[in-house]
């Protein structure tokens, strides 16, 4: 057993942190690595029963006009359904069409992850049974994905780095976490986060 399927029953044996749901938030820098490292975890956390824990990425709360304004979508369409244990049902956002698009659903199961820039914010967290932190700096979060999108959308990386900045600055994340999750060679390292070590 490696070490990410220990950490996955460790999440599965936490108490119910939002109705009957243990949710947990995937947080850091754009480019971070959190899409990659929720998916693998969401794997780990799957039984013979399951393909693997739901996951809710944050770039289907958000819009352009809207980068860090989707809490009151979080909260009425995610957190209050998932608290009383029915299945929530949120409106994905085409960044190319520029608009919300039909329902899609999220089950209410025992482990449910919410991964993006933000998941760890204030509003979310009283419903959060852990807050993991990808341990990687701003910099080199924002290099690497410049270079993932190219260069037809460096513009919206300018205005994305200085939303970003502004938002850490004013409801930071890390400083919360559990634990802080480093990418490695191979697999990766779980570090006490500041919240465990306080």
């Amino acid at each position: 057993m490696d070490d990410l399927d220990r950490q996955a029953r460790a999440l599965r044996a936490l108490a119910p942190s939002c109705g009957p749901v243990r949710l947990v938030a995937v947080d850091g820098h754009a480019g971070s690595g959190k899409s990659t490292f929720a998916a693998r975890l969401a794997a780990a956390l799957g039984d013979d029963d399951s393909d693997g824990a739901p996951v809710l990425h944050l770039d289907d709360l958000a819009s352009h006009e809207e980068l860090f304004d989707w809490t009151d979508r979080m909260l009425t369409q995610v957190i209050g359904p998932l608290s009383n244990g029915r299945t929530a049902h949120y409106h994905p956002y085409d960044w190319n069409l520029r608009r919300f698009g039909p329902p899609r659903p999220l089950e209410a199961a025992p482990v449910v992850l919410i991964e993006g820039v933000g998941a760890g914010r204030r509003v979310v967290r009283p419903f959060l049974a852990r807050l993991l932190w990808m341990e990687r700096t701003a910099e080199e979060s924002w290099q690497r994905g410049r270079q993932r999108d190219g260069a037809e959308l460096s513009a919206f990386w300018d205005d994305w780095t200085m939303a970003e900045t502004r938002h850490f600055l004013a409801d930071p994340s890390r400083p919360f976490a559990h634990a802080l999750v480093r990418e490695c060679q191979e697999g990766y390292e779980w570090l006490q986060g500041p919240t465990a070590t306080a």
